[in-house]
């Protein structure tokens, strides 16, 4: 596979097979992932890989976590992400592009607006990493600072890019950021980490209507301004 099909075919899987991805495969990825570019080569990813056991515990605990949540809002305040993945005042074009995939997806699944049980439901799919065998997660020190976020994002899309060049698919997911206090003692992190997010890894179910959901993109002309 060419970079630009890997590129071209890379989606955010929601529904994946039980074909376990053997660790030298998972090795290799991150191997590949890890020459992306960093400030001064400060190389500032730290990853787990959860498999197994381990897995299904944290998969366990915070769908647990996720459902009393639902139960007692008032519960928020304990699970609170440590940076601001999204905007405190959602504006045009970025609500309306939010709201478009909100609503392609959720209608795609038959879910509809003002069905709180299937919002629900679908939302925790995210922390069964999508029936994926493998979890990633992914902290950097606390006292790195901004731009060690920039050097991440290139390192994650090296990931996702290098599996899905191996026949793997992949899904990016922040939704995990808000229960950090469950997830970093589960991996062993220490308390000078933050929780960046966390990575579903595995074989697509090209069977699944969910994988048929492809988000459109902006024309090159919507966001480049040519200066001469």
């Amino acid at each position: 596979m060419t970079v630009d099909e890997a590129i071209q075919t890379r989606l955010s899987a929601r529904a994946f097979t039980s074909q376990p991805v053997a660790p030298e495969l998972i090795q290799e990825i991150l191997a590949l992932a890890s020459r992306a570019p960093s400030g001064t080569n400060t190389q500032p990813w730290k990853v787990y890989v959860l498999r197994g056991a381990s897995r299904d515990s944290l998969v366990a605990q915070v769908c647990a976590a996720h459902d009393a949540l639902r139960a007692d809002p008032a519960l928020a305040a304990e699970y609170r992400e440590e940076y601001d993945y999204y905007p405190e005042k959602w504006v045009s074009p970025y609500i309306d592009r939010r709201r478009e995939n909100g609503w392609g997806l959720y209608g795609l699944l038959g879910i509809t607006k003002g069905d709180k049980d299937g919002m629900h439901a679908q939302h925790q799919r995210n922390f069964r990493f999508f029936d994926a065998p493998v979890g990633l997660m992914f902290t950097v020190d606390r006292v790195m600072g901004r731009g060690s976020l920039v050097d991440y994002g290139m390192f994650l899309q090296n990931i996702m890019l290098a599996a899905r060049a191996r026949g793997l698919h992949t899904c990016p997911q922040a939704a995990w950021n808000g229960f950090a206090k469950i997830i970093l003692p589960h991996i062993g992190a220490g308390p000078d980490e933050m929780l960046v997010c966390g990575m579903a890894l595995g074989y697509a179910d090209s069977s699944a209507i969910v994988n048929t959901f492809h988000t459109p993109r902006e024309p090159v002309s919507a966001f480049t301004h040519w200066l001469d």
